[in-house]
């Protein structure tokens, strides 16, 4: 039996000092593809509390000044049915490196918002980059 279920994904917009922000670079079907950090969260997790320990496993950094950014009910990965948490944050300690071999990121990079062409974001990045961000 097929059980639909509404997910919760919990998407982070990490900047570092000179104010760019992290993507991981990934491919998609073959064409280059830039995502944000994201997670679903877990049973009795905070929103901040599933930013950190996302952003520990997949680029091994740690944030600060995490803030709300927006929620979403989003229909963008029918048939999956997603409440999409936005977070914004600063990088803290860390240098990102890719740490889940199954992620399919081929790397973390630090670029500007403007210079990352919109045809090239996922989905989530573009619902997430598309919301005001308040840094």
């Amino acid at each position: 039996m097929d059980t639909q279920r509404t997910l919760i994904s919990v998407g982070i917009v990490v900047f570092n000092d000179a104010n760019k922000i992290l993507f991981g670079r990934t491919k998609v079907r073959g064409n280059l593809q830039y995502i944000l950090p994201v997670g679903h969260l877990e049973f009795m997790e905070s929103f901040v509390g599933c930013a950190k320990r996302e952003l520990m496993e997949e680029c091994g950094i740690q944030v600060d000044d995490v803030e709300f950014q927006f929620v979403s009910n989003t229909n963008a990965y029918s048939p999956k049915h997603y409440i999409h948490i936005g977070l914004t944050a600063k990088l803290k300690y860390g240098n990102p490196q890719v740490l889940e071999e199954d992620g399919g990121i081929e790397a973390w990079e630090w670029l500007d918002k403007e210079k990352v062409p919109s045809s090239l974001l996922s989905k989530g990045a573009k619902l997430t980059l598309d919301e005001p961000i308040k840094f």
